[in-house]
């Protein structure tokens, strides 16, 4: 896709958020089952992933780990969104990969140490691109990744999480 058609396919939403700022609030929705041992299934537009314990923390490693959901969904978002501001810059990107590396102590995790935290302590986006972006252009092309990039700046900006419990009984 080049940058005219990302502009001509994104316009008409543009000019519908300007004059209709409600209608850009969307509420994304996931849902997952919990399954048998400790497992949940959580059912994607494309598949069904079935998720459980690291083997960290007791799991075989036949399931989906949260932790490389969430690095898969950064890699995700960043790519689309680096394609999509590349495009609309005029680069191109001819291939690329986007990795992402998180580390984590799993003393946290399994409340081995209460002094250490749960969760990612550091996590490595990179991008390894087959363009020919000038300096300049990978430049833009960063800044614009990671202004636009929804998981980048839920993660780097925190987000206030509601939860509720509710039982059946």
């Amino acid at each position: 896709m080049d940058s005219i058609e990302l502009k001509n396919l994104q316009a008409p939403l543009k000019e519908k958020y300007r004059s209709e700022p409600e209608s850009a609030l969307i509420t994304l929705k996931a849902q997952g089952d919990i399954g048998e041992g400790i497992s949940c299934t959580i059912q994607t537009g494309q598949a069904l992933i079935e998720a459980g314990l690291h083997p960290a923390t007791g799991g075989t490693g036949q399931l989906a780990c949260s932790g490389d959901l969430l690095l898969e969904a950064l890699v995700a978002c960043a790519g689309v969104t680096l394609q999509a501001v590349a495009s609309a810059i005029g680069v191109e990107i001819k291939s690329g990969q986007v990795k992402a590396e998180g580390d984590l102590d799993f003393r946290g995790t399994l409340g081995v140490s209460k002094e250490v935290a749960v969760g990612f302590r550091t996590i490595r986006l990179s991008f390894h691109l087959d363009t020919n972006a000038t300096a300049e252009q990978m430049v833009s092309i960063s800044k614009l990744t990671e202004r636009y990039c929804v998981v980048y700046q839920t993660l780097t900006k925190g987000v206030n999480v509601e939860t509720q419990y509710e039982s059946s009984k």
